[in-house]
């Protein structure tokens, strides 16, 4: 049986289930052969049903799902929509993960499905220098967590999360907020997805900030494979 067909989704998250109970971050990424995190500013071109798939699945194993208000913007989010095929995965929670978005400015459309159409309230983690109207635009559509500091400090964000009990964490990125974390050094798993395509150009790499001093040290949990895609499983050591 092959795991990413519908029938596959109890050996999918048996296969990524979380470890313990405590606070665990864990990245889903997606990359092409030659290490681009996106094609024409988007991860679109780079995925594929499969890939889709697992997606889906580590948002039915997740409490929340973390990104970043730059990537909210280019990927237009919309909320996390549950599955037929998830079955019990979801069982004792809400039906679907809220989206936790991370922003300083609050530059997005607090009008988007992403707040008006969410089964479980959106959160926006910010900080005491976002706009003051913006802030209370927010506050009509989302739970909103203002966090101390001039920035909002990813560390400090996942622990506001998991204040909430939102403990098995989900970030999709992008980017620049996977390297915040990763040099918090709160990134605990990385899984990712190569794409069997080539790109060229100049686009970021999944993790896309300063250098890490010393470089983070993972282990391979797990190699899957389908439809030439290949997805790997980091832990951290």
């Amino acid at each position: 049986m092959r795991i990413f067909e519908p029938a596959g989704a109890a050996d999918l998250a048996e296969a990524y289930a979380y470890p313990g109970d405590g606070p665990w971050l864990r990245a889903n990424m997606v990359a092409s052969a030659d290490g681009a995190a996106t094609h024409s500013g988007l991860t679109e071109g780079l995925g594929g049903p499969a890939d889709r798939r697992l997606l889906s699945v580590l948002r039915a194993l997740s409490d929340v799902v973390v990104v970043g208000a730059g990537t909210v913007r280019a990927e237009t989010y919309g909320p996390v929509r549950p599955r037929d095929w998830w079955g019990d995965l979801r069982e004792g929670r809400t039906p679907a993960p809220p989206l936790a978005v991370i922003s300083r400015s609050l530059d997005f459309d607090l009008d988007s499905p992403m707040f008006t159409e969410a089964l479980t309230p959106t959160i926006v983690i910010t900080c005491p220098s976002a706009p003051v109207e913006r802030l209370r635009a927010c506050e009509k559509r989302a739970e909103v967590i203002t966090l101390d500091g001039d920035q909002v400090d990813a560390g400090a964000a996942l622990d506001a999360l998991a204040g909430r009990g939102l403990v098995r964490q989900l970030t999709e990125g992008g980017p620049h907020l996977l390297a915040q974390i990763a040099a918090a050094g709160r990134l605990d798993e990385l899984c990712l997805t190569m794409s069997p395509r080539l790109t060229a150009g100049n686009a970021a790499r999944v993790v896309n900030g300063p250098a890490l001093e010393p470089p983070t040290s993972l282990r391979l949990g797990h190699v899957l494979e389908e439809d030439d895609f290949v997805f790997l499983r980091y832990v951290r050591r």
